[in-house]
C-alpha cells in the first residue's frame, strides 16, 4: 500500500453532493458548511472537504487567508480545511450568508438556492467529502486552503467530465437512489484534485505531498505504512532504499519536517485511534497492530499525543452521534 491511500483509507474519506445553487450577476456570498449540516449523509464525520463545480458561467472565491481564485464552466474549486469563504461576481457587494438562501427539499433531493442581481448566470454543484479530523494528520496538514483544477484537462479528463456531467444530471431531475453514485464522484474528485496538486509542487518545495514525488522518501513512507507493525530503524529503512543511515534521515527530515522514527510513531498513533474509533478490537490487539510490544507502553504513547488514555478517547469518539437518530 502507498502512503497517500494509507492515508486515505485512515481518515476515511466519505463523499457526496448536497447542494445545487443557480446565482445571477452581480451577487456575493459567504459560506462556511459545518458538519452537522450534512450530518444525515456523512456517519459521525467531523471534518468536511468542500468542493464546487461550474456548471454553467463563471464565479470568483476567496477564503478567509486571502486566497483567492475564478473558475468557469468545467472548473472545480476544492477547500480542504473548510474555510469561510465568499463566492460571487462582485465581492464589493454585501455578501449574502448561504444559510439565509437555502431552500431544503420537499421530498428528498438536493438542497437549493437561487439567488442574484438578474444578469448572467452561474448554475454550481456543491460537494463534500466527510472525513476523520486527527489533529496532525500528514494529509490534512500538507493540504492549502484552496485548489482548483479544470476537470476538462488531463489524462482523466474524460472520466471526471462524464462524472461530473452525470451528477450535475442527477442533480436537476433530482432521480432517486443516486446518492451512492454521486459519493463516489465527491471521491474521486478530491484523489484527481490530490493528484494534480502534487503534480503542480516545485522540486524545492517541501512537505508530506512534496516528499509523495521524491523516489527514495516515497518509498520510506511507502514502507513505513505498509508495514507499521515492523520494529524499524533508521539503519534498517536505510537498506532498503538503498540510502545511508545519515543521508535517508536528512533527506526524509528535509522534506516531512521530522526524522523517520518520529513520523513513525506519529503515524502508529493515527492508525492506534483509527481503530479504537472504529472497531471493538481490545487494547491489547490493537497495541500489536500498531507495532507496540505491550498494552501499557502503547497506552502511554497515546496518552501523551492524545492528552487521554486509549480507553478514555474511544469512549468520547465512538459516542453516538445525532445522525444514529
Amino acid at each position: 500500500m502507498d502512503a497517500l491511500s494509507d492515508v486515505l483509507r485512515v481518515v476515511r474519506m466519505k463523499g457526496g453532493v448536497f447542494l445545487h445553487a443557480e446565482f445571477s450577476a452581480p451577487w456575493c456570498v459567504a459560506s462556511q458548511v459545518a458538519p452537522e449540516d450534512c450530518r444525515a449523509l456523512l456517519d459521525g464525520a467531523d471534518h468536511l472537504v468542500l468542493y464546487h463545480y461550474v456548471v454553467e458561467g463563471w464565479l470568483k472565491a476567496r477564503v478567509s487567508d486571502g486566497r483567492e481564485a475564478e473558475i468557469g464552466v468545467g472548473e472545480v474549486l476544492m477547500l480542504p480545511h473548510n474555510d469561510r469563504h465568499l463566492l460571487g461576481t462582485d465581492f464589493r457587494l454585501p455578501p449574502v450568508p448561504t444559510c439565509q438562501l437555502v431552500v431544503a427539499p420537499l421530498e428528498g433531493g438536493l438542497w437549493t438556492i437561487r439567488h442574484g442581481g438578474g444578469g448572467e448566470t452561474t448554475r454550481i454543484v456543491c460537494g463534500f467529502l466527510g472525513c476523520d479530523r486527527l489533529t496532525g494528520n500528514p494529509l490534512i496538514e500538507a493540504l492549502p486552503s484552496m485548489l482548483t483544477f479544470d476537470a476538462r484537462q488531463g489524462a482523466t479528463a474524460a472520466l471526471i467530465r462524464s462524472a461530473l456531467e452525470f451528477a450535475a444530471d442527477e442533480v436537476s431531475k433530482r432521480r432517486a437512489g443516486s446518492a451512492t453514485m454521486l459519493a463516489k464522484v465527491s471521491e474521486m474528485l478530491f484523489v484527481e484534485a490530490l493528484g494534480r496538486y502534487v503534480e503542480s509542487l516545485r522540486a524545492e518545495q517541501t512537505g508530506w505531498l512534496a516528499a509523495l514525488k521524491d523516489p527514495i522518501v516515497s518509498r520510506a513512507l511507502a514502507l513505513l505504512h505498509r508495514r507499521v507493525t515492523d520494529p524499524w530503524t533508521v539503519d534498517e529503512l536505510g537498506r532498503e532504499v538503498g540510502l545511508s543511515r545519515s543521508t535517508l534521515a536528512d533527506r526524509f527530515t528535509r522534506l516531512i519536517g521530522e526524522p523517520p522514527m518520529r513520523y513513525l510513531a506519529r503515524w502508529r498513533l493515527h492508525v492506534a485511534a483509527h481503530d479504537l474509533r472504529h472497531s471493538d478490537m481490545p487494547l491489547a490487539r490493537i497495541a500489536h497492530h500498531v507495532g507496540y510490544e505491550s498494552e501499557a507502553a502503547f497506552s502511554r504513547a497515546f496518552k501523551r499525543d492524545f492528552g487521554v488514555p486509549p480507553a478514555t478517547w474511544r469512549k468520547s469518539a465512538t459516542r453516538p452521534s445525532a445522525s444514529a437518530g
